[in-house]
């Protein structure tokens, strides 16, 4: 018989499965970051810096105020505990995974990807092998050591054919990102960069590694549909139908109904139901947490959308928010950006949501003082933009 549980439980779950109500290490290094990464499965990479890149916020906001270097060092030091792939978009994923994303790979290389990357492979294969072999004689290469290459069309595909060959390259698994200079890949060989332990463990089934990318879908998830364990690793819609009816099969996912969720859900074997769950922490728009919008909403009844794309005068909050986790409630949202010239967090504006507290204000004041001293910032100033912006001020130090 199907399992009841309240939204409420689900919550609480799903938080718990997220990393979310535990006690941060005091002295958070290199270990709890792989640890952490190794828990959610994978972090989404994302360019915009207008607060500090997405990457390094997932951590923060579970482990506190850990250095940035203990990521830097995991993901792209020569002793590295992860990698970069398409995981849920581009992402870092420990490196144990990289076995299981070699299907993906083999369909990129078939031309499943991107429609401009894929028609470029078929027509331009030859030029890509060339790039391939100048990288295994040559060593590592960026995107610049291209730009003498032609171009296409202005706009996202204005990249030179150098750069899309690289981009195809790296889809098919053939190189990986070796390092990065400010944000741009130093691509090579795969074989030489990832540890040979990982190179030469055996390429799994397609069915296999799928169903254990489920599985750490579901266990980082805590309960899900199953359009949210698909999504967590982008797989393909009837593949994660299969993956999934198997799992229920064989015992490891256990369905439940959660009142007010549309789907049927999933209990993932082992998922932890805390009591309750205390917790404050700033939550970056792209946080495995919230990245599903329907999921967000099914959590917490909130409606938290990127306005990133949206034009200036048509944004409802901001352009990049920050959701604010306070317990097992989102109480509010910030708008926020770091004035890296002037040495300040800036609290463009700051709205409250339904369920705000009454210490709404004070808890998200102290997370902002924490995250403006992990950023290396000398403090915090809010505008006066939003209904919760006049009461952060007043307990906002000057």
């Amino acid at each position: 018989m199907t399992q009841h549980i309240t939204p409420k439980t689900a919550r609480r779950i799903a938080l718990a499965a997220q990393g979310f109500g535990r006690t941060p290490p005091a002295a958070p290094g290199r270990k709890h970051v792989r640890d952490l990464v190794r828990k959610l499965g994978v972090v989404q990479i994302d360019s915009v810096n207008v607060v500090t890149r997405t990457h390094y916020l997932p951590a923060f906001s579970r482990l506190g105020d850990y250095p940035r270097e203990a990521l830097e060092a995991e993901a792209w030091g020569s002793r590295r505990g992860l990698f970069e792939y398409w995981g849920h978009e581009a992402s870092l994923l420990p490196i144990e995974l990289q076995p299981l994303l070699r299907w993906r790979m083999a369909r990129a290389e078939a031309g499943e990807m991107w429609t401009g990357l894929s028609r470029f492979g078929c027509e331009r294969r030859d030029y890509i092998d060339g790039v391939l072999t100048k990288i295994e004689r040559r060593g590592p290469v960026t995107g610049a050591d291209f730009n003498d290459a032609p171009r296409g069309a202005p706009g996202w595909w204005e990249w030179s054919d150098g750069k899309r060959a690289l981009e195809w390259l790296f889809w098919a698994g053939r190189i990986t990102t070796k390092t990065r200079r400010g944000f741009e890949r130093v691509y090579d060989l795969t074989e030489r960069v990832l540890p040979a332990r990982i190179v030469e463990l055996p390429t799994p089934d397609e069915a296999d590694a799928q169903r254990e990318l489920v599985r750490i879908a579901a266990r980082a998830l805590g309960v899900a549909t199953a359009a949210d364990l698909r999504d967590y690793f982008r797989l393909p819609l009837a593949d994660a139908k299969a993956r999934v009816a198997e799992l229920v099969e064989a015992g490891e996912l256990t369905p439940v109904s959660v009142k007010g969720w549309r789907q049927p859900a999933y209990l993932a074997a082992g998922a932890r139901t805390p009591r309750k769950v205390a917790a404050s922490a700033l939550l970056s728009p792209f946080d495995n947490l919230i990245w599903t919008r329907d999921r967000t909403e099914r959590l917490f009844g909130t409606r938290v959308r990127l306005e990133i794309y949206t034009p200036a005068h048509k944004r409802t909050h901001g352009y990049y928010v920050l959701p604010f986790l306070e317990d097992e409630a989102i109480t509010a949202r910030v708008d926020l950006k770091s004035d890296r010239q002037a040495g300040v967090l800036r609290v463009q504006a700051a709205w409250r949501e339904p369920d705000a507290t009454a210490e709404t204000a004070e808890r998200l004041a102290a997370e902002l003082r924490r995250m403006a001293g992990w950023l290396g910032l000398e403090g915090v100033e809010v505008a006066g933009k939003g209904d919760l912006a006049e009461a952060l001020k007043r307990v906002s130090p000057a």
